[in-house]
């Protein structure tokens, strides 16, 4: 399609279709002496215009839909040259109508930056069936029919094309499609909506090698909602508010930036000096380059201290900033030795012990800011199905001493960002993860991050709303295992571990001083 091309301009002529154009709902014209300007929900700005046929083509626009030859008719070449470009650079601000048989049957809303949607002749024997990675949903009171493939979404204003949408479950020729759904739309108004319904990305066509487009090896191996949590938490693929646009602000009040600590008994925890650490950790391309995940442990169980360095050196709140009363809602921060988006810190962190020295077994919240351990479950059983779905996630080789359960606080992100809060939690709770790796290599413990892990089931043993805070990331963690030799630091000269029985042993093993 020419950029600067409104849709319909580039489609080829289809039997029975005609199109409109108007400004979707959501967006507001105001007009003034010398200029239009145009509101959206993300943004207001104004385009320069004068008096003239374009004016009153945007006025005519903004009364609702018009039919685009009628609209274009009424420019010279040159201003209807002019008038095409402009539509095409609303791009989304505007939406097509599509009426077959003179029905108006959907509207198609541009979804897409870099491409727009091209009809096709869909013909009597193509084969058709919807995407698989189509989804229908509630829009402002209409059904919309949506894809992550999608250049645009298709607003299914009319019976006839909700019934036909719904009889493409399974692919089938379009003729049989047509007598099936032939109380609302014969054969040339199903052709013409299949087109263009195809051409937006919402329909699979069989091609001549008898192959759907979503057959081919890239779309094979990608899921349903993988592709459209992909589409969604970037630019270019949709059109909804993305980023900080704090959507809430106003109508709902932010979380706290720590959470308030359950009532349970407590253990405080120990507090290492940063000094001293500084002076024994091994180097950070050591440590790196030594990292790695294991499922067995030492005969010596962790202790105490251990955790309490552990859980200091990654989760503690190391600063706390609160605006004065009156200031605006939301600027609560804090500060740990790990980076977030805009200083959110929404992970919070939960440990089922089975083993350590100078812990009970239990199920604990770790207060990040009193650096303690608050007890919140001692059910044996509760205990256990944690463990043991974590022991699941490393296909049972591994029986944890330690289970560390990252929860999110949701509503701390979404309240500030539009499109992006999950995916923005999970890249936290991987930097989080990366942080204990390498904190658990200086110490010489022995880490392994978890890929799987059941949210519902930690919701209940936790007791915490699945809504609001729940899992997202699961860190295993206990004693190095015998013989394990450490990791080497190139700053030292020696397989480096941090327990001098180590140290001594793999000095006198690998004969090294």
């Amino acid at each position: 399609m020419r950029p600067g091309t409104p849709w319909p301009e580039a489609w080829p002529e289809v039997e029975c279709a005609e199109y409109s154009v108007g400004f979707r709902d959501d967006v507001r014209v105001g007009f003034d002496a010398a200029s239009v300007s145009l509101t959206t929900p993300a943004s207001t700005f104004a385009v320069r215009m004068p008096e003239g046929p374009t004016r009153d083509a945007l006025a005519s626009l903004a009364g609702g839909h018009v039919p685009l030859g009628e609209l274009l008719d009424g420019f010279e070449p040159a201003e209807r040259s002019r008038f095409q470009g402009l539509l095409g650079r609303l791009g989304r601000l505007v939406e097509y109508g599509v009426a077959v048989g003179g029905r108006d049957l959907i509207r198609l809303q541009q979804t897409g930056l870099e491409a727009d949607p091209v009809a096709g002749a869909v013909r009597p024997d193509d084969v058709v069936r919807l995407s698989r990675f189509a989804l229908c949903r509630s829009r402002s009171g209409v059904l919309a029919l949506e894809s992550p493939l999608a250049t645009a979404r298709a607003l299914l204003d009319h019976r006839a094309a909700r019934v036909l949408v719904s009889s493409l479950a399974a692919e089938q020729r379009v003729g049989d499609l047509a007598e099936q759904v032939a109380a609302d739309a014969a054969l040339p108004d199903t052709c013409a909506l299949l087109g263009v319904l195809a051409g937006a990305g919402l329909v699979d066509v069989r091609r001549a090698d008898g192959r759907f487009d979503e057959e081919g090896p890239a779309l094979r191996q990608w899921e349903f909602h993988d592709l459209l949590f992909h589409s969604r938490i970037r630019s270019g693929r949709h059109d909804a508010p993305l980023g900080g646009t704090f959507p809430h602000r106003g109508r709902l009040a932010p979380q706290p930036a720590v959470k308030p600590v359950p009532d349970g008994p407590a253990i405080e925890l120990y507090r290492p000096s940063l000094e001293a650490i500084t002076e024994r950790d091994p180097g950070l391309t050591a440590a790196l380059e030594g990292r790695r995940s294991f499922r067995s442990y030492g005969d010596r169980p962790l202790t105490a201290e251990q955790i309490g360095e552990f859980l200091y050196r990654v989760g503690r709140v190391r600063t706390l900033f609160v605006p004065a009363a009156g200031d605006e809602p939301g600027g609560e921060i804090v500060s740990r030795p790990y980076p977030t988006g805009g200083s959110s810190y929404e992970l919070e962190l939960y440990l089922t012990v089975q083993r350590c020295a100078g812990v009970e077994p239990g199920i604990y919240y770790y207060d990040p800011v009193a650096h303690r351990l608050v007890l919140v479950n001692d059910a044996y059983r509760d205990r256990r199905a944690m463990l043991e779905a974590a022991s699941v996630a490393t296909a049972r080789e591994a029986d944890p001493d330690l289970l560390i359960t990252m929860t999110s606080r949701f509503q701390r992100l979404s309240w500030k960002y539009s499109g992006m809060a999950y995916a923005t939690t999970l890249r936290h709770t991987g930097v989080l993860y990366q942080t204990m790796y390498l904190v658990a290599t200086a110490m010489g413990l022995a880490p392994c991050g978890l890929g799987i892990g059941n949210a519902d089931m930690s919701a209940r043993v936790l007791g915490l709303d699945y809504l609001r805070e729940s899992s997202v990331g699961d860190f295993i963690l206990g004693s190095r295992p015998p013989g394990d030799p450490g990791i080497w630091d190139p700053a030292q000269g020696w397989e480096w571990v941090n327990d001098p029985q180590w140290a001594a042993w793999a000095g006198t093993e690998l004969g090294r001083t």
